[in-house]
């Protein structure tokens, strides 16, 4: 296997935000030459696949600004720092939903578009839940919704669901 790294010359950074940083960085190619690399650095966030019953999943319908729309979503949040992510899965379970996990299983951990962010999203699967309190934060409107198999398989089928995290996390806790 060939070696295609690329070695970091220097780093530029753009902005720091609340949520992100941006930089350019300029970097030494594998055959000498030098290019760059604009990085949006993520702390890195969590989403869960709440199963309801056994046989529904709670989503969450929140407007999504950067893409001008409402989405269906599973669950998800940023992790704090220092916050491990099994932690944070169940956090953001009972902030949004309203339901703590009795079972959480970690399913995967997906990069969401590493050409160009570091951002890595732990996807959960949540079982055994028990109804408490919604705790949403004071920026966050959404409802939460609830679907059966056949409804997601559909809605995933035809297009309704376009969130990228919520369609790995349904179709991993599908073949479970």
């Amino acid at each position: 296997m060939e070696n295609f790294t690329e070695k970091l010359i220097e780093k530029q950074p753009v902005l720091e935000g609340r949520v992100l940083n941006v930089r350019v960085d300029r970097v030494l190619l594998p055959n000498g030459k030098e290019a760059t690399r604009e990085v949006v650095e993520h702390p890195g966030a969590v989403a869960v696949v709440p199963i309801l019953d056994g046989s529904h999943v709670l989503m969450v319908r929140q407007y999504r600004y950067p893409v001008g729309k409402m989405l269906l979503e599973i669950p998800a949040g940023k992790l704090d720092i220092g916050e491990k992510p099994e932690d944070c899965a169940r956090r953001e379970l009972e902030e949004e939903t309203g339901y703590v996990a009795g079972s959480l299983e970690k399913l995967t951990a997906i990069y969401t578009a590493p050409g160009f962010s570091n951002e890595i999203i732990h996807i959960y699967l949540a079982q055994n839940l028990c109804k408490t309190v919604q705790k949403l934060d004071d920026d966050e409107f959404l409802t939460v919704e609830k679907y059966s198999w056949p409804e997601i398989k559909e809605m995933l089928a035809d297009g309704a669901i376009q969130d990228a995290k919520t369609i790995a996390g349904l179709l991993l806790a599908r073949a479970k």
